[in-house]
């Protein structure tokens, strides 16, 4: 028994590092399906309730519409805060010479050649080289988002075609399981995205009131670009907490007021994303925060930012799909969020 239960363990861990390496590999072609599966399942709603009042054509165009539109607003705030963010380097790259050359003064005082480091890294054939890099991800960014569009469009016009072919399945076991698996992650991603969207409003209503209590400049960027970039797990918001700090050095030019804004953010980011956020998400996600991080950061290395984005969503699908059948039921059960004893107990 024992030695059966050593190769199922090993069976299992083996078949998962097949399945995590094929998806690093077939990146290209699964990053599009998996995204527009998860605007699908958070979008579905929208349009079942549309067409049975307007037809599944018009249903299915107001859908697309209002969906490509909330994503695209998503985008052109990113931009925009982006923007403002380069334009305000732009304008003031001669205090930020001057901060640079004050700070590292000590560090060449002990032989820690700072400049001379960034000059051997920073040219102008570097500098070419990043353009190019970000002229190449524009054009790969627009041809996935088309990939995306087409994939969504497809997705919800089949979507009761999939789920009438789920139910004439043989085994009608298996059949509602798997539709009440669906249905359960529909729910729950609908839920993870709204966590998200209010606890990003809050993040960036909270940035944009204290940058302007410390008399930053630029508080309506950083506003924003909090906002918009929460809705990366940990990322976004540290990427908040790294930049501020550094900005503030530069206009201000002492350490006292980059480290209060440094631990501002911190009391930012712990009370509403530690804090609220998993209050108001409750048990409804049904993942435990050691998984969210381990999900992130697993994704993130296969996927890059956009594995970010998926990585729970992918964990909570997949913890709702084991927890539907009884011989994984325990895997999900270990995993997930919820309380010792709120499992259900059921035979196969």
């Amino acid at each position: 028994m024992e030695k059966s239960r050593i190769t199922s363990v090993t069976f299992v861990t083996m078949l998962l590092f097949i399945i995590l390496a094929a998806c690093k590999l077939a990146q290209p072609v699964l990053e599009p399906v998996i995204f527009a599966v998860f605007i699908i399942a958070i979008a579905w709603p929208l349009q079942k309730a549309m067409q049975e009042k307007v037809g599944k054509a018009i249903a299915l165009s107001v859908t697309v519409v209002t969906t490509a539109a909330a994503i695209l607003a998503l985008f052109t705030l990113i931009a925009w805060g982006g923007r403002e963010v380069v334009e305000w380097v732009r304008q003031n790259l001669d205090r930020i010479q001057e901060t640079v050359m004050t700070s590292t003064s000590w560090l060449e005082e002990h032989d820690i050649f700072v400049i001379t480091l960034i000059a051997e890294h920073f040219n102008t054939a570097s500098l070419i080289r990043l353009l190019h890099i970000v002229a190449v991800r524009v054009n790969t960014i627009l041809a996935f988002a088309v990939i995306v569009l087409v994939y969504v469009i497809l997705g919800l016009a089949e979507t009761e075609a999939v789920q009438a072919r789920i139910t004439s399945l043989e085994n009608q076991e298996t059949s509602r399981r798997l539709l009440e698996g669906g249905r359960k992650i529909g729910e729950k991603f609908r839920t993870y995205m709204f966590v998200r969207t209010i606890a990003s409003i809050a993040t960036g209503l909270a940035v944009w009131g204290f940058v302007q209590f410390m008399e930053l400049e630029m508080a309506g960027a950083w506003g924003v670009l909090a906002f918009a970039l929460n809705f990366l797990p940990y990322i976004g918001s540290l990427l908040i907490t790294a930049l501020l700090p550094l900005f503030a050095f530069v206009q201000f030019g002492s350490f006292e007021t980059p480290l209060f804004v440094f631990l501002g953010v911190l009391v930012i980011r712990f009370i509403i994303g530690g804090y609220l956020e998993p209050v108001f998400s409750g048990s409804a996600l049904s993942i435990s925060p050691p998984i969210v991080l381990f999900s992130i950061v697993l994704w993130t290395f296969l996927w890059g930012a956009l594995g970010a984005f998926l990585g729970v969503p992918l964990s909570i699908a997949t913890l709702t799909i084991l927890e539907q059948f009884p011989s994984t039921r325990w895997v999900a059960a270990i995993l997930s969020g919820e309380r010792p004893g709120a499992w259900p107990r059921q035979s196969a």
